[in-house]
């Protein structure tokens, strides 16, 4: 019973880690871009968020290319 309940867990995340990659991709790549010529970070925080929001949506679009390469 524990393992079935691990593995949903595991096929929810999995499945949110793609979600979020799809629905944040274009904001994140697109649009931050554009920030980035108008700001000047200076706090170490707002580099490690951006660094791992765009780490996360280039994870979920690996996770996502492994399982469209599976079903072809």
């Amino acid at each position: 019973m524990k393992n079935l309940s691990n593995e949903k867990l595991k096929r929810f995340s999995k499945f949110s880690l793609i979600w979020y990659s799809q629905q944040f991709a274009i904001p994140f790549w697109i649009i931050g871009h554009v920030h980035l010529h108008f700001n000047d970070y200076h706090d170490i925080a707002e580099i490690c968020a951006s660094i791992l929001m765009h780490m996360a949506v280039a994870a979920g679009f690996y996770i996502d290319w492994k399982e469209y390469d599976k079903s072809r």
